[in-house]
């Protein structure tokens, strides 16, 4: 059975590995267009060509394509509005790049050899990206104001010490739980199919030619096909629900600073 681990290497394209290059301010580097790179690009080109089709040609009576370009929008906008109120429309445009982008690479896993979003890289960058503009927004808004988040003043005041130390580390570990979250769960699927397809693979191979279980593999290798039939819808389900929940989570972050001191 093949490494189900071997789907998630990063390896450079053939032809395309530059080797050491020296860049300013940089230094020196390994410069190579990786298969990580390319799915990225071609999510990233996908997004945008979908999002051009919706609204290239919009009508007052959509069609098929861009009434799904609208129910997204729709979708992520009442997220924002929702959970950051009337301010959730400035914060909009960045919920919405997280969510589709997360999306068109969940979903382009599908259907090539390398899931971008399985790599902890990636999903570390796209948590960063969030915390950071949560800080920024943070002190741009309040100044040293922000700390107060971590002051709870509704706590009894003995307590106040303890639950913020909590409230502050917990802060810190946002940026952490955001990139697990959504590597695990890409990862751990991704994995279980590639198991599951691999004992169809061996043991349909083995019935036929007297090797392993025999024809007893035979209907262990139909509940697997079962097994990677049920996965897959799984994933497809996975991949969409994982984006929705980062952006959910994002608007969750940007509403604790954006309203800072309206009931905290």
């Amino acid at each position: 059975m093949a490494d189900p681990i071997e789907q998630f290497e990063i390896h450079a394209l053939p032809g395309l590995d530059f080797g050491e290059v020296t860049l300013p301010v940089v230094g020196t580097v390994h410069l190579a267009v990786t298969n990580s790179h390319v799915a990225m690009t071609i999510a990233f080109l996908l997004v945008v060509g979908f999002l051009a089709l919706v609204t290239s040609n919009a009508k007052i009576v959509p069609g098929r394509l861009q009434s799904a370009g609208e129910q997204l929008f729709g979708m992520i906008d009442g997220v924002t509005d929702s959970i950051i109120g009337h301010e959730g429309r400035k914060y909009f445009p960045f919920v919405f790049t997280l969510f589709t982008l997360i999306l068109g690479m969940n979903l382009l896993g599908m259907f090539l050899t390398f899931t971008a979003t399985s790599q902890l890289a990636v999903t570390l960058t796209f948590a960063v990206l969030t915390i950071g503009l949560v800080l920024v927004v943070g002190f741009a808004k309040h100044g040293l104001g922000f700390f107060s988040l971590f002051w709870p003043s509704a706590a009894p005041l003995v307590l106040r010490p303890v639950v913020g130390a909590i409230e502050f580390l917990s802060f810190l570990l946002r940026p952490v739980t955001l990139a697990l979250r959504l590597f695990g769960n890409m990862l751990g699927g991704h994995v279980a199919l590639k198991i599951f397809a691999g004992f169809v693979v061996a043991l349909g191979a083995g019935a036929f030619v007297g090797e392993g279980m025999g024809l007893w593999g035979l209907p262990v290798a139909a509940l697997s096909m079962t097994m990677v039939v049920a996965l897959t819808a799984l994933e497809f389900l996975v991949a969409f629900l994982q984006a929705f929940v980062f952006a959910v989570l994002a608007s969750i972050y940007l509403n604790d600073v954006v309203n800072l001191g309206h009931g905290h």
